[in-house]
């Protein structure tokens, strides 16, 4: 794929409030106003967006007009974040024999998992990346390439997970993670992989240090002394730790899961957990039941807990979405969070998770957006078909659901209203 930055399509001859436009504006063009939106507060507003922010929000008709796209019926929300990507293995559930790990398959496959994650509603996706053996840094510099053909339309952000640091192959893998760090990427690792967990952690901790960088560990949480050093050597760190998708915190009594919790909060660690399946599981034991980490537990201690989509059709879950939404929806359901706290996990306290600036529909704030067809979060969660994404304050993304009903006495009795062929979509 070549190195470009790819635009969406837009209509020869059309103008942006044409039902056949739904993206604008184009770089360059000054501001685009979202009509009618139903604000998470009750309100319907118009949004102005202007050089990649939010310049104005007030009541219909009263902001500046320019360029718009009718939000009628839509619900107006901070865009979700994706914390826990792994773009180098996206998409080869179906693959026959091993992986390719081959440059353009791997830029490929990130560049493709991104943008349907971006279809979802996440506008900066955070992606462990394998770094060390036979491939060396190749596919950290496939998903680097993928981060330049996005640019425009996703923030793509590689964190290098190298395989060993311990003794002499270890050499060569902390080497390798500061060639990584150099090149752009976060730090990261697993080292409940490693025959020295403890030292495994202590030197990306060590590294993350030295450069300033982040640091996104990988473990599953099931050992609560090993859980409780790598606490420890953490505290105080800045830029802060994350950890995830600690699954196996689940399986502990409930008392040592307490324990562990309170020391990950005294030490300010962050945790993303992975409602929709925990990637660690085939890497460590073999298939086994998936489990998320006990949420309402961990906030009870006051860890700082966001939600993630992990693993996007492969090995590890083969019909893994990408979706933020059904990752809230997965807590909300579980009455882990509430549906409102569910969204934010996904959103807001994703966004912080990866030193992302906050947004908030407010002006002022960046223009990082999700417009899903609904008039409340709960009805959100769980309807979320049609959705329109603002990235940079352009519209990059779009989804458009219509249901239909065959005619029967029993939907006619109903007395419904008829749909529009357009289903009510953004114009």
């Amino acid at each position: 794929m070549p190195d470009s930055q790819p635009q969406p399509p837009r209509n020869p001859g059309g103008d942006a409030t044409s039902p056949g436009v739904p993206y604008g504006p184009a770089p360059g063009d000054s501001a685009l106003v979202l009509c009618g939106a139903l604000l998470a507060d009750g309100r319907t507003v118009d949004v102005r967006l202007s050089d990649g922010r939010i310049e104005a929000v007030g009541t219909p008709g009263s902001v500046v007009p320019g360029p718009r796209v009718d939000l009628s019926g839509y619900l107006l929300l901070p865009a979700p974040a994706e914390p826990h990507a792994h773009s180098d293995t996206a998409l080869t559930a179906d693959a026959e024999g091993p992986v390719p790990y081959a440059v353009q398959d791997v830029q490929r496959r990130a560049t493709e998992a991104a943008l349907l994650q971006l279809g979802h509603g996440a506008t900066a996706l955070r992606s462990h990346v394998r770094i060390g053996g036979v491939q060396g840094l190749r596919s950290l510099e496939a998903v680097l390439q993928a981060r330049r053909t996005l640019r425009g339309l996703t923030d793509l952000t590689p964190v290098a997970v190298p395989r060993l640091l311990d003794a002499v192959a270890g050499a060569d893998g902390l080497a390798m993670l500061r060639d990584a760090v150099k090149m752009g990427a976060a730090v990261g690792g697993c080292p409940d992989l490693d025959p020295d967990p403890t030292g495994y952690a202590e030197a990306t901790l060590d590294l993350a240090a030295e450069y300033g960088c982040p640091v996104d560990l990988h473990t599953d949480g099931d050992d609560p002394p090993r859980l409780a050093r790598l606490a420890a050597m953490a505290g105080g760190l800045r830029p802060g730790v994350t950890v995830g998708p600690c699954g196996g915190l689940a399986r502990l009594p409930r008392d040592q899961a307490a324990r562990a919790a309170e020391q990950l909060a005294a030490a300010g660690v962050t945790v993303v957990c992975l409602p929709q399946g925990d990637c660690c599981a085939l890497e460590r034991r073999g298939a086994r039941v998936s489990q998320c980490a006990p949420v309402r537990l961990l906030r009870a201690a006051g860890v700082r807990v966001t939600a993630g989509s992990g693993a996007v059709r492969d090995a590890a879950n083969p019909v893994g979405r990408g979706d933020p939404l059904e990752a809230a929806f997965l807590l909300a359901s579980r009455g882990e969070l509430c549906p409102a706290e569910a969204y934010e996990a996904v959103s807001g306290r994703a966004r912080a998770a990866m030193g992302l600036p906050r947004v908030r529909v407010e002006a002022g704030f960046p223009a990082e957006l999700l417009a899903v067809r609904g008039e409340r979060i709960e009805g959100v969660l769980s309807l979320a078909y049609s959705r329109l994404v603002v990235h940079q304050g352009r519209v990059v993304a779009r989804t458009s659901a219509v249901r239909e009903y065959c005619d029967s006495s029993a939907v006619a009795a109903l007395d419904l209203p008829r749909q529009s062929s357009r289903g009510g979509e953004p114009s």
